[in-house]
């Protein structure tokens, strides 16, 4: 199995026959130059959304046309694109699983918010979660953006995920001193990936804290399009 970063939140995880795209920011993203950006869809099958701020969604649509592959996420969202958008989706809700191509996905709460700009202002969309995503043995848990929840005690304690994608780089989320709370607290990871981070000044620029606060647990700082494995 092969994660990669394509910067911000934005990931290519490969499995198998599954080839899935999470959240693919690709147009306007500072840490992913437009000449890469067919190398980091190459050979996707689906792409995956935890929520619909303009940095998680704005490829979404064109890239389901472009490559002909299924959005999947949040029942509301998906319904509204697949009736109106002209695309394939897979909607589901907080709680239940999907498998795509072997890859089982369980939809599990986050806490963030979910809209989209429009000309009389901010429209909610559906809402904002992540995954629990089983392939090859292992569970990993996408927090996609969120703060620290108590959800993460019954998520830790029942997924029992080993490796962790924590949106961790502050003022839209979790920073890293709360994402190694919240993963010394409610998980057992064996490794953690932090991402969401590093894009813009405003964001938290390494993980040093958070290596520092997680002792004993692999911290796995991402570069843009160098495959990680896992």
């Amino acid at each position: 199995m092969q994660l990669t970063w394509l910067g911000h939140g934005s990931f290519h995880l490969e499995s198998g026959a599954a080839n899935i795209l999470i959240d693919p920011w690709l147009t306007g993203n500072p840490m992913l130059e437009e000449g890469q950006h067919d190398d980091a869809t190459q050979g996707a099958t689906h792409v995956l959304l935890t929520h619909c701020h303009f940095d998680h969604v704005v490829d979404v649509l064109p890239l389901c046309r472009k490559l002909e592959i299924p959005a999947v996420g949040q029942y509301d969202v998906m319904k509204h694109w697949g009736e109106h958008e002209g695309i394939e989706t897979i909607g589901f809700n907080k709680g239940g699983t999907v498998e795509v191509n072997g890859v089982r996905i369980t939809m599990v709460p986050a806490s963030h918010s979910s809209s989209f700009g429009s000309e009389t202002g901010p429209q909610a969309a559906g809402s904002e979660v992540g995954y629990m995503i089983e392939a090859e043995g292992k569970t990993i848990y996408l927090s996609g953006d969120t703060t620290i929840m108590a959800d993460m005690d019954w998520m830790g304690d029942y997924h029992k995920p080993e490796i962790g994608i924590l949106s961790a780089g502050g003022h839209f989320t979790m920073d890293m001193k709360a994402a190694a709370y919240a993963a010394r607290r409610y998980f057992d990871f064996k490794t953690v990936i932090p991402c969401h981070y590093r894009t813009f000044p405003l964001l938290e620029q390494n993980a040093e804290t958070l290596k520092a606060g997680l002792p004993g647990v692999e911290v796995i700082e991402p570069e843009v399009l160098e495959p990680i494995t896992l």
